[in-house]
């Protein structure tokens, strides 16, 4: 008989810590976690989503699939529950079919997704491995959150995106201590810096804010909502897409009025002087002038001016949020950005210059001491062809057609089998309807997964897979300062196995079962990852307890936060730019490069550049007038414990926020159920209105499941066209799937122009 005895422990996620309160085998409630200042209140709908309904109970096949490799029929399609062995079997026969037919650049496993805080039972690390060991896997490149600018910022700084954003920018202490003026494109919105990968302990953005606010500093948001911001900043209202224009203009006034600092161009940059045509005119025939932007990004000239001047002629730290990267040309805001901030010559003094990143998740501004150590080996990738990560519908849809990435041209592979474990490619890419037809294309979809989301559903071999409260794990993240022991504390529900043991199980039939294991359960892997982790920090004078202390003690704050771990990256070449050479082609930052302009792109040229889309408010049409923004959702991670939260009363569809004009013009009020669409497709919203965005623009949040808007769609057309209606308000049934460019090939969410009727 289960013990009933209530029991609290603590554990991490991506969005905190907190205490866990079990009653036998059912988390029964969930309380903050006291060393956390702002705790997040994502955690409050964990015991029902863990024990939701929409979990899955055994490994199911798909009937079609089962009886004769249907394809059409994935995500309507019923599906046949089997033992374990048997599905075990299905799988292990049907992934070596596929690597002796067709090799092993014939399986696709992105597996893009946040799967756990937990470091050994990481869903993508464990899905690389296990192909590795079988033979490779073709792979993807970047992430949805900053694919753009993993591709262009590297040209521009030579150091790869990430670690610059992680480790190398100043700290809110060194912000706190000399900026004096905080110009924010897209905001810092402490909403997004709830989240964090492997976990975000302490949520500390909000507070930062206060004591920016009580030193004086000017934080101005920069962006078409007023909430991307902690309240009390500035708002500069702009229509979205256009930042590269107003950022040109600040740059026309800059040089046009003496404010340039010509020094630090000549010693720490190259190419300005084949920018500066362009931005004054003499190129094109058209300066870049306030007035110009003014017409393009909706802020005044006079408004544009003096903020230039302002930023001028005070320490000013340029910061730029990855949602500016997320939609076509997304390349160019932050090449600008780069080379605003070079223009004003702060670049690399302390509280001044660029940043990016800061409140897009947690833990960005930490300075930290870096421990090594808990990482699961996921072996050499034998196969080397790889995509871009946002261009899987492309490459589905489109085998062995040539596309552009960075310079290269290559052919996209053709995939037999996709393999899925730790993410949910129906939340996060764009176009769901144009996915699901490329969804059908693969011979075999397989994928883990916990609950029955639009994925799960449209696969063919689907393993239930526990969630990381069935299961222990160490949590400890690069960016945060907390160890945890993330304790098992619940047992496995249902017949749902852990990934490695789905994994350890297919591999013993493929023949691999030693190679992939290496004689090791779950718990010896902890055991043996945590001990090297052990002996590095005591090397590096950091001492925590071995793993059996550390499961006693549950968790503990590690000594490795301190300014003496700021070692930002720009500062360094600022002080020794000989010894300190940046690793681009010039040694410098590069305003202009050649390397890009040698790719001869037409929609990513050598500077950067204004560049309108396809769907901006400059396009907009009396058919479809709103400019649709999809910011991350404040409720949870991406489509995190979707299930339970859409069960709240009111909580769906998804609310859109529209500003009081256009939804007078519409006779609509706050409340109303409406129809949000496009030629791309349609689903319902519960409207709010509200003067705290940019009017003709509304905002949709990401992450509710999308609905079965095909099934809905037989029998007529629900909506005018055969794609049907997503009940549930998911704005990627109306986004655009384009790569950003040629170059950056990055997820275009934010490119979309749309209509909002009410809903008869």
């Amino acid at each position: 008989m289960a013990d009933a005895k209530r029991k609290t422990r603590v554990t991490s996620s991506h969005w905190g810590a907190f205490k866990v309160i079990t009653e036998g085998d059912a988390i029964v409630a969930v309380e903050p976690f006291s060393a956390d200042p702002n705790p997040s209140a994502i955690s409050e709908i964990l015991p029902a989503a863990v024990h939701h309904d929409s979990r899955i109970k055994r490994p199911s096949i798909r009937r079609g699939w089962l009886e004769s490799r249907n394809r059409d029929k994935r995500g309507e399609d019923e599906f046949v529950e089997l033992p374990w062995d048997e599905a075990l079997d299905i799988g292990a026969a049907e992934l070596d079919r596929v690597r002796k037919e067709h090799g092993n650049e014939a399986i696709y496993a992105g597996s893009y997704g946040w799967g756990s805080a937990g470091r050994f039972h990481h869903a993508q690390s464990q899905v690389h491995r296990f192909l590795n060991t079988a033979g490779g896997y073709v792979s993807s490149f970047g992430s949805y959150s900053t694919g753009c600018a993993q591709s262009i910022m590297p040209h521009v700084f030579g150091m790869p995106f990430l670690k610059f954003t992680y480790g190398s920018q100043d700290s809110w202490e060194t912000i706190a201590a000399h900026t004096e003026t905080l110009v924010m494109f897209g905001g810092i919105n402490p909403k997004n810096s709830q989240v964090s990968m492997g976990g975000i302990t302490e949520h500390e953005t909000a507070d930062r804010f206060k004591q920016f606010a009580a030193s004086g500093m000017r934080r101005i948001n920069i962006g078409p909502q007023r909430t991307d911001a902690p309240e009390g900043c500035e708002w500069l209202p702009v229509k979205p897409a256009t930042d590269t224009a107003l950022m040109l203009a600040l740059a026309y006034v800059i040089e046009t009025e003496g404010y340039t600092d010509e020094a630090f161009l000549a010693e720490f940059t190259t190419g300005f002087e084949r920018f500066k045509p362009y931005l004054l005119g003499t190129s094109d025939g058209q300066p870049k002038s306030p007035e110009w932007a003014s017409a393009i990004c909706g802020v005044s000239a006079d408004e544009i001016s003096e903020l230039a001047r302002y930023m001028a002629t005070t320490r000013t730290l340029i910061t730029v949020s990855w949602s500016l990267q997320r939609g076509e040309h997304g390349e160019q805001p932050y090449w600008m950005a780069a080379t605003l901030a070079s223009m004003l010559g702060q670049i690399g003094l302390a509280g001044g210059g660029i940043g990016f990143g800061y409140g897009a998740i947690g833990g960005i501004g930490k300075p930290l001491k870096h421990l090594l150590g808990m990482t699961l080996p996921q072996g050499v990738n034998p196969v080397k062809t790889f995509i871009p990560v946002a261009r899987v519908a492309d490459m589905l849809l489109n085998p062995g057609v040539d596309y552009d990435f960075n310079g290269k041209r290559e052919p996209y592979p053709d995939i037999k089998l996709v393999y899925w474990c730790g993410g949910n490619p129906f939340h996060h890419h764009q176009d769901l309807n144009r996915l699901h037809e490329a969804w059908k294309q693969p011979e075999t979809v397989i994928v883990h997964e916990p609950w029955w989301t639009a994925t799960a559903r449209r696969a063919d071999i689907v393993f239930p897979a526990t969630t990381p409260y069935e299961r222990e794990d160490i949590g400890l993240s690069k960016i945060d300062d907390y160890l945890f022991n993330m304790p098992q504390l619940i047992p496995a529900q249902h017949e749902a196995r852990d990934d490695y043991e789905i994994f350890a199980g297919l591999a013993e039939r493929m023949g691999i079962g030693d190679a992939f294991t290496e004689g090791r359960s779950a718990e010896q892997w902890l055991r043996h990852l945590y001990a090297d982790f052990h002996d590095n920090a005591v090397k590096g004078g950091v001492y925590i307890p071995d793993f059996d202390g550390l499961r006693e003690q549950n968790w503990l704050k590690l000594p490795i936060r301190s300014l003496e771990y700021e070692k930002p990256f720009l500062r360094n070449y600022r002080e020794n730019p000989q010894t300190s050479p940046l690793p681009t082609p010039s040694g410098k930052i590069e305003i202009f490069s050649e390397t890009i302009e040698g790719f001869n792109y037409d929609d990513c040229a050598g500077h950067a550049i204004w560049l309108p889309p396809q769907d901006w408010l400059g396009a907009a049409t009396e058919a479809m007038p709103l400019h649709m923004i999809s910011p991350q959702p404040g409720d949870k991670l991406h489509s995190q414990l979707e299930c339970a939260l859409a069960d709240v009363e009111g909580a769906r569809p998804e609310t859109l926020i529209m500003h009081p004009t256009n939804a007078q013009q519409r006779g609509l009020q706050t409340g109303d159920i409406v129809k949000v669409h496009n030629e791309r497709g349609s689903c319902r919203a519960r409207l709010r209105v509200s003067e705290d965005i940019v009017e003709d623009v509304v905002a949709l949040p990401t992450g509710v499941w999308f609905s079965d808007t095909h099934k809905h769609a037989k029998g007529g057309q629900t909506d005018g066209h055969s794609k049907g209606l997503d009940e549930h308000g998911n704005p990627n049934v109306l986004t655009r799937d384009v790569g950003t460019s040629r170059l950056g090939q990055g997820s275009s969410a934010h490119t979309a122009l749309v209509e909002v009727s009410a809903l008869l």
